[in-house]
Protein backbone atom coordinates (compact mmCIF):
# COMPACT_ATOMS: atom_id res chain seq x y z
CA UNK A 1 0.00 0.00 0.00
CA UNK A 2 2.73 2.94 1.19
CA UNK A 3 4.55 1.64 -2.71
CA UNK A 4 0.95 2.44 -4.16
CA UNK A 5 0.55 6.06 -2.18
CA UNK A 6 4.50 6.77 -3.06
CA UNK A 7 3.93 6.43 -6.92
CA UNK A 8 0.43 8.59 -6.87
CA UNK A 9 2.21 11.42 -5.13
CA UNK A 10 5.58 10.96 -7.58
CA UNK A 11 2.89 10.98 -10.18
CA UNK A 12 0.85 13.88 -9.39
CA UNK A 13 4.03 15.83 -8.71
CA UNK A 14 4.86 14.88 -12.19
CA UNK A 15 1.65 15.79 -13.77
CA UNK A 16 1.53 19.33 -12.10
CA UNK A 17 4.76 20.26 -13.16
CA UNK A 18 7.12 18.90 -10.09
CA UNK A 19 9.40 17.42 -12.37
CA UNK A 20 11.91 20.19 -11.36
CA UNK A 21 11.32 19.75 -7.88
CA UNK A 22 12.18 16.34 -8.24
CA UNK A 23 15.17 16.36 -10.66
CA UNK A 24 16.97 18.65 -8.56
CA UNK A 25 19.58 17.52 -5.97
CA UNK A 26 18.36 17.95 -2.67
CA UNK A 27 22.20 19.19 -1.98
CA UNK A 28 22.46 21.80 -4.35
CA UNK A 29 19.97 25.73 -4.89
CA UNK A 30 19.87 26.83 -8.00
CA UNK A 31 20.11 30.44 -8.82
CA UNK A 32 19.89 32.45 -12.07
CA UNK A 33 23.62 34.01 -11.80
CA UNK A 34 26.37 33.47 -14.22
CA UNK A 35 28.57 32.55 -11.43
CA UNK A 36 28.40 29.41 -9.59
CA UNK A 37 30.53 27.21 -7.59
CA UNK A 38 32.31 25.16 -9.78
CA UNK A 39 33.89 22.42 -6.86
CA UNK A 40 35.89 22.72 -3.82
CA UNK A 41 39.15 20.82 -2.07
CA UNK A 42 37.72 21.29 1.15
CA UNK A 43 40.21 18.49 2.68
CA UNK A 44 43.95 20.07 2.16
CA UNK A 45 46.33 16.45 1.08
CA UNK A 46 48.60 15.48 3.68
CA UNK A 47 47.92 16.54 7.68
CA UNK A 48 45.82 19.32 8.46
CA UNK A 49 47.95 22.55 9.72
CA UNK A 50 46.92 25.67 9.99
CA UNK A 51 50.33 27.21 10.63
CA UNK A 52 51.04 30.31 8.44
CA UNK A 53 54.21 29.45 8.04
CA UNK A 54 54.82 25.67 6.45
CA UNK A 55 51.00 24.34 7.17
CA UNK A 56 48.77 23.56 4.34
CA UNK A 57 45.77 25.97 4.10
CA UNK A 58 46.70 27.26 0.70
CA UNK A 59 45.84 23.89 -0.72
CA UNK A 60 42.15 24.27 0.98
CA UNK A 61 40.10 25.86 -2.01
CA UNK A 62 36.94 27.04 -3.64
CA UNK A 63 36.84 27.11 -7.24
CA UNK A 64 33.83 29.85 -8.89
CA UNK A 65 33.17 29.89 -12.39
CA UNK A 66 31.51 32.18 -15.05
CA UNK A 67 29.01 30.38 -17.01
CA UNK A 68 28.08 33.11 -18.92
CA UNK A 69 28.79 33.17 -22.84
CA UNK A 70 28.91 36.63 -23.08
CA UNK A 71 28.87 38.74 -19.76
CA UNK A 72 31.82 39.33 -17.81
CA UNK A 73 31.63 39.43 -14.19
CA UNK A 74 33.81 41.33 -11.65
CA UNK A 75 34.01 39.80 -8.08
CA UNK A 76 34.54 42.86 -6.38
CA UNK A 77 31.81 42.52 -3.20
CA UNK A 78 30.87 38.89 -3.79
CA UNK A 79 30.80 36.84 -0.62
CA UNK A 80 31.57 33.43 0.41
CA UNK A 81 30.67 31.75 4.01
CA UNK A 82 30.39 28.12 5.48
CA UNK A 83 27.75 27.06 7.84
CA UNK A 84 29.12 28.38 10.90
CA UNK A 85 29.24 32.04 9.26
CA UNK A 86 33.35 31.92 8.46
CA UNK A 87 33.46 34.36 5.55
CA UNK A 88 35.03 35.66 3.08
CA UNK A 89 34.43 38.52 0.85
CA UNK A 90 36.10 39.92 -2.18
CA UNK A 91 37.47 43.54 -1.49
CA UNK A 92 39.36 43.77 -4.99
CA UNK A 93 38.20 43.96 -8.45
CA UNK A 94 38.65 40.51 -10.24
CA UNK A 95 37.44 40.14 -13.08
CA UNK A 96 35.88 36.73 -14.87
CA UNK A 97 35.76 36.53 -18.19
CA UNK A 98 32.95 34.13 -20.12
CA UNK A 99 34.50 30.30 -19.52
CA UNK A 100 36.95 32.25 -16.42
CA UNK A 101 37.29 30.47 -13.40
CA UNK A 102 39.04 31.83 -10.21
CA UNK A 103 40.80 29.65 -6.97
CA UNK A 104 39.66 31.31 -3.56
CA UNK A 105 42.97 29.99 -1.21
CA UNK A 106 43.12 29.47 2.04
CA UNK A 107 46.99 30.47 4.09
CA UNK A 108 48.36 33.67 2.62
CA UNK A 109 49.61 34.92 -1.22
CA UNK A 110 49.72 37.09 -3.96
CA UNK A 111 46.29 37.89 -5.58
CA UNK A 112 46.77 37.38 -9.46
CA UNK A 113 44.19 37.52 -12.37
CA UNK A 114 46.50 36.59 -14.82
CA UNK A 115 46.72 33.33 -12.65
CA UNK A 116 43.39 32.77 -11.29
CA UNK A 117 44.05 32.81 -7.28
CA UNK A 118 42.82 35.02 -5.12
CA UNK A 119 43.61 33.99 -1.53
CA UNK A 120 42.24 34.80 2.01
CA UNK A 121 44.99 35.84 3.85
CA UNK A 122 43.74 34.11 6.70
CA UNK A 123 45.70 30.59 7.92
CA UNK A 124 42.61 29.04 9.55
CA UNK A 125 40.49 26.25 7.52
CA UNK A 126 37.06 27.31 6.74
CA UNK A 127 35.65 24.32 4.89
CA UNK A 128 34.64 21.21 7.86
CA UNK A 129 36.37 17.49 6.26
CA UNK A 130 33.43 15.53 7.29
CA UNK A 131 30.54 18.20 5.57
CA UNK A 132 29.81 21.68 5.56
CA UNK A 133 27.94 24.18 3.32
CA UNK A 134 28.51 26.51 1.15
CA UNK A 135 26.91 29.80 0.18
CA UNK A 136 28.01 31.91 -2.49
CA UNK A 137 26.36 35.66 -2.39
CA UNK A 138 26.07 38.96 -4.66
CA UNK A 139 27.20 42.09 -3.10
CA UNK A 140 23.39 43.00 -2.62
CA UNK A 141 23.12 39.88 -0.20
CA UNK A 142 21.44 38.40 -2.99
CA UNK A 143 22.05 34.04 -3.43
CA UNK A 144 24.07 33.38 -6.42
CA UNK A 145 25.02 29.50 -5.57
CA UNK A 146 24.86 26.87 -2.48
CA UNK A 147 25.87 23.72 -2.06
CA UNK A 148 26.19 21.54 0.82
CA UNK A 149 29.03 18.26 0.53
CA UNK A 150 29.34 15.54 3.22
CA UNK A 151 32.61 13.65 3.06
CA UNK A 152 30.68 10.42 3.20
CA UNK A 153 27.83 11.54 0.48
CA UNK A 154 29.72 13.31 -1.77
CA UNK A 155 33.70 12.74 -2.17
CA UNK A 156 33.16 8.45 -3.30
CA UNK A 157 37.03 8.58 -4.28
CA UNK A 158 38.01 9.96 -0.77
CA UNK A 159 40.33 12.64 -2.22
CA UNK A 160 38.95 15.55 -0.01
CA UNK A 161 37.81 17.43 -3.67
CA UNK A 162 33.69 17.73 -4.49
CA UNK A 163 32.55 19.42 -7.99
CA UNK A 164 29.12 20.65 -7.94
CA UNK A 165 28.74 22.05 -11.62
CA UNK A 166 30.41 20.39 -15.09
Amino acid sequence: MRSRTAIAAVTAALVTGGLTMLAAPSQAAEYSSALKLYGVQYDAPGTDSNRCSGGNTKDEYLTIKNYSRSTTVNLKGYFVKDATGNRFTFTKSHTLQPGDHIKLRGGNGTDSDANNVVYRNNCNFIWNNPGDTISFSKPSGTGADSHKYTKSGSDPDGNGYVKFHG
